[in-house]
């Protein structure tokens, strides 16, 4: 296999010094859908820079045809459960195979936002407050502890699966029963309602800040992938200290849950302009409505340089 490929400088190398580099796409997550249109993306802007690159659906596909038909290295563009979990990442180790983004602890770890959420307090970090609901949680104690709205989740999903903002208690038994049907932890989240943002992490740097704005209620499934008068500002709207201190902020809390490669830090801001961490994604969406592509371009990186950088950052471990 040819692993000795720079990490810092792959957009200058020659797309054949890759080698043979299987996309791995759709899978078998409730993601399969986004998966499928991120894997699509990445798999034709290799082929434009002529980089040997073939898809490879992991829920048709047994992994070890990897190492059968002379794979050299794999560009996870899987999303959720078995893609984004660790599950794969350990599997390519266990073949050797070079693949991209973060390791297995912090797949598993990013994936598992309950988790991920007690390693950033532990290092006081600012998170919005939350409860972990279950059958007998004190419905009316979760709402005076929280406030409404408040949002239910699924712990170990993505894409906003699963998720409902709560307006009346009457509503949190039906919302965590929604949660509870795509992950058996479901968390309560105190709503922070001064906006949301995110940054992309590149190697070490930290992409621009954009600001989300969805036309309607709050960023779910339809306004990240079906919408199009989502809105998506970058520059971002913040002060030059504010958008410092966030970058910085996503740069510690990835590297503090084990990410490497590349990935993106979620946020949230309250009307008094602190940030919050949401969550981290370890193998962020690369559709035409995707986050970390936009902010790469306003970086002056196009999409095929960015497929490039992001290939050249494969590792086995």
């Amino acid at each position: 296999m040819n692993t000795n490929i720079s990490n810092t400088n792959s957009s200058n190398l020659d797309p054949a010094e890759f080698g043979k580099v299987a996309v791995l796409l759709g899978g078998r997550s409730a993601e399969r859908e986004v998966s499928l249109k991120s894997g699509a993306a990445v798999l034709a802007a290799l082929l434009r820079c002529g980089v040997n690159a073939h898809p490879f659906d992991t829920d048709v596909l047994k992994l070890h045809l990897l190492v059968d038909e002379g794979f050299d290295r794999a560009f996870i563009a899987l999303h959720g459960r078995y893609g984004e979990d660790g599950t794969v990442q350990g599997a390519l180790e266990l073949l050797g195979m070079p693949y991209t983004g973060s390791g297995v602890l912090a797949s598993a770890l990013a994936m598992d936002k309950w988790r991920t959420k007690m390693v950033w307090q532990a290092e006081k970090l600012p998170v919005p407050e939350y409860v972990l609901l279950e059958d007998q949680s004190d419905w009316e104690a979760v709402v005076q502890q929280l406030g409404l709205p408040l949002f239910v989740k699924p712990a170990n999903e993505g894409s906003s699966m699963g998720m409902t903002e709560v307006k009346k208690m009457n509503d949190l038994p039906g919302a965590y029963r929604t949660a509870f049907m795509y992950d058996k932890l479901v968390l309560a989240e105190k709503n922070i309602g001064g906006g949301e943002y995110t940054v992309g992490i590149l190697g070490e740097q930290a992409l621009p800040v954009i600001k989300i704005e969805p036309a309607f209620g709050f960023y779910d499934y339809e306004a990240k992938y079906l919408r199009n008068d989502t809105r998506y500002l970058c520059p971002s709207g913040l002060t030059v200290e504010q958008e410092i201190e966030m970058q910085r902020l996503a740069k510690q809390s990835f590297k503090l849950i084990g990410g490497q490669g590349w990935g993106r830090v979620d946020f949230l801001m309250d009307e008094k302009g602190k940030a919050y961490l949401l969550e981290a994604n370890t193998s962020p969406g690369m559709t035409d409505h995707s986050l970390v592509p936009m902010a790469a371009k306003q970086s002056g990186m196009n999409f095929e340089q960015l497929v490039l950088r992001i290939l050249g950052m494969a590792h086995v471990g």
